[in-house]
């Protein structure tokens, strides 16, 4: 005969470890193709013309620019001044686009040659594991990654640095602070301002050469 004592018993012995909450995951971080268009109209100046438009008030001398450039240089390359802060495009026919950038802070600034081997429309962004441990309450909370948007870090376009077939995590890219441009600001990145890079994405193509020359010997093209 069971008795409820025995139920107790028995039940206790079967069922007396209580289940674990399951533990749900963070979504991953998204970008909402929906509001691309939107985003882009955004952060492009009304009336925007590249050589000229300047809502930003940075020296105007970042702003895009075609210049000569050796006829050695190959068309679809791009090669970054460190010093004087300026993005090349090589273009055929002996010009480049110039372009005002920002580069990494102190020794987060890497130079070297890299390869292209993806570009992204409003990417979302995770922060690096060193960039969480150098300062965890400004990059912690994204430590799930972050929304693509005009608040993202990476800005309207991102061009994904790579050795071989190893992502550096290092990015050509757009940003929120446009102000920084001329200056050493980001965490290792060569930023661009947001309407500047979406001209620049339309014009390249994957697997070409990024040459990000030391801060110390920059190699400037005639302008």
């Amino acid at each position: 005969m069971l008795t409820r004592r025995h139920f107790i018993q028995t039940t206790g012995a079967l069922f007396s470890v209580p289940l674990a909450t399951p533990a749900f995951a963070a979504a991953p971080a998204t970008s909402d193709r929906s509001m691309w268009d939107t985003w882009d109209a955004r952060v492009t100046p009304a009336n925007y013309d590249p050589f000229s438009s300047n809502p930003w008030g940075f020296h105007p001398r970042f702003l895009p620019q075609l210049v000569e450039a050796k006829d050695t240089l190959k068309p679809g390359d791009i090669h970054v001044d460190a010093i004087a802060r300026y993005l090349y495009h090589i273009r055929p026919g002996g010009v480049a686009m110039r372009y005002g950038v920002a580069i990494g802070r102190g020794n987060l600034y890497e130079p070297g040659e890299y390869t292209i081997r993806r570009k992204t429309k409003w990417p979302t962004w995770t922060p690096t594991p060193d960039m969480i441990k150098r300062d965890p309450d400004a990059f912690k909370k994204y430590e799930d990654g972050m929304d693509g948007g005009p608040t993202n870090p990476l800005g309207s376009r991102a061009l994904y640095l790579y050795v071989g077939n190893r992502d550096t995590y290092l990015r050509i890219h757009g940003t929120p602070s446009p102000k920084s441009i001329g200056t050493r600001a980001s965490s290792g990145c060569v930023r661009m301002v947001m309407a500047h890079v979406i001209g620049l994405y339309e014009q390249i193509e994957m697997g070409s050469t990024a040459f990000l020359y030391p801060a110390e010997d920059g190699v400037t093209p005639h302008s």
